[in-house]
Formats: C-alpha cells, sequence, structure tokens
C-alpha cells in the first residue's frame, strides 16, 4: 500500500512541481501539493476542477483515491478521473483502467479497463503501455498475441518503466514474440536491475542472474555494454 501511495504521489508531483509564477491558475495548488499540504491542495483543486482544467480533475481524484486532505472516497475518485479522462487526460485514462480493473467503486470490468488503457497506451501512458501489453501477454479480456505484447512493452520500457523492461527480458529470454536472445534478455533485466526505485528490483536481478548462467563470458560482457548503451540513449532504439 505504501508504494502505491509513494507511486501516485509521484506521478502527480512531476506532473504539478512548485511554480513560480502565480499567473498560472493551477501554480497555486501545485505548491500546496508538492509542499504536502494536501487540504489546501484539495481545496484550490476543487475549483480548477469544477471549471474543468483536466490537472486539476486528475490530481483531485488521485487525492480521493488515496485518501489524502480528504477522506478516501474511490467513488469521488473516479468521478474526477472520468471528467479527466474523457477530456484525453492519459495519467487519467490509465487510472480508471486500474479502477475497472480492480472493482473498485465500480462494478470489476476487465473489459473496460482494456479500454481505458489502450487509449491511456496511445496517448503515451507507460504504466497503461505495460498493462495493455500484460492484458495481450495473458490473452483473457484480449486475443492473445505476444507480438502486440512486445510492442506495449517496449514503448512502456524506452520511458523508463522497470517492469516493462522486465517483462521485455523475459520475452527475449523465452523467444515469445521476439526471436530468442539471451544477450537482449541481459541487457534488458540489467537496466531493470539498476533502477534502484523500482520494487522488483531483486527479482530483476535474479531474472538477469540466471539468464547469465547459460552465458559464456563474452556474451555476459557484450549484454553489459549494450546496457550501458542503451541507457546512454534514455533506453530508447535498443
Amino acid at each position: 500500500m505504501k508504494r502505491l501511495i509513494m507511486h501516485l504521489l509521484l506521478v502527480c508531483m512531476c506532473s504539478f512541481a512548485p511554480a513560480e509564477s502565480s499567473a498560472d491558475p493551477l501554480s497555486d495548488a501545485g505548491n500546496a501539493f508538492a509542499e504536502g499540504d494536501y487540504a489546501k491542495a484539495a481545496g484550490l483543486y476543487r475549483p480548477l476542477a469544477e471549471q474543468g482544467y483536466a490537472e486539476a480533475r486528475l490530481v483531485l481524484g488521485t487525492l480521493y483515491d488515496i485518501g489524502l486532505g480528504v477522506a478516501q472516497d474511490y467513488a469521488e475518485a473516479i468521478k474526477w478521473y472520468r471528467l479527466a479522462a474523457e477530456q484525453g487526460n492519459a495519467k487519467a485514462q490509465s487510472k480508471l483502467g486500474s479502477m475497472y480493473d480492480i472493482g473498485l467503486a465500480v462494478h470489476q470490468d476487465k473489459l473496460e479497463a482494456a479500454k481505458w488503457w489502450r487509449l491511456a497506451a496511445e496517448n503515451g501512458d507507460a504504466v497503461a503501455q505495460l498493462n495493455l501489453g500484460s492484458m495481450y501477454d495473458r490473452g483473457k479480456e484480449v486475443a492473445q498475441d505476444s507480438k502486440e505484447a512486445v510492442n506495449w512493452y517496449r514503448l512502456s520500457a524506452e520511458q523508463g518503466n522497470a517492469f516493462a523492461q522486465e517483462k521485455l527480458g523475459w520475452k527475449y529470454a523465452s523467444g515469445e514474440g521476439v526471436p530468442q536472445d539471451d544477450v537482449l534478455a541481459h541487457m534488458w533485466f540489467n537496466i531493470a536491475a539498476n533502477d534502484k526505485s523500482a520494487a522488483g528490483r531483486s527479482v530483476a536481478i535474479g531474472q538477469r542472474d540466471y539468464i547469465a548462467s547459460r552465458m559464456t563470458a563474452q556474451q555476459i560482457a557484450k549484454a553489459r555494454d549494450l546496457a550501458r548503451k542503451c541507457a546512454a540513449k534514455k533506453f530508447k532504439g535498443c
């Protein structure tokens, strides 16, 4: 639960860093949020959300989702997420998809979750890209398609999502959706393992070491070199 709260906070704080100028109507609310005064932030975001600011609706929904500065209320969170999502806000679309996936304050509906995750993924949200890739991997909510799963994992991995990087590593290790390649599998596991903020870092380390056990010293050296080059390119085109 603590990890979920920190993730939600980081998403919002990245989008709403303290502003130097109060000319932006969102700046005062963003400053209050960044300073940890969530009750004040909620009070400032609410009128902006009611005026139609998608960003304000996203953050207000997040505050209700977690219960910061307001009483936790999933129904209220969904209300604001939906309004922002309908305006095309990718993060709100992703969060709304997650609410349907889990069934919080709505009837659990995996197809509805897939619909919102697809919209968010197409709008560039890395978490939604990971989730959509997982759906194609499982083949329950959508037709199983390893190549499509790889496509979405890669888009998320290129944005630095360590979980997607780990998933991509497994695809190369197993040869599902891509040609089997232990070097590239090791590269992606190594990249995921180097993300110190990722909750699954220890898992990625174990996977990397497992793949290494069936590789030659030369292959491992090549994989490490590719990982360094990939990180230098910010994970693009690896």
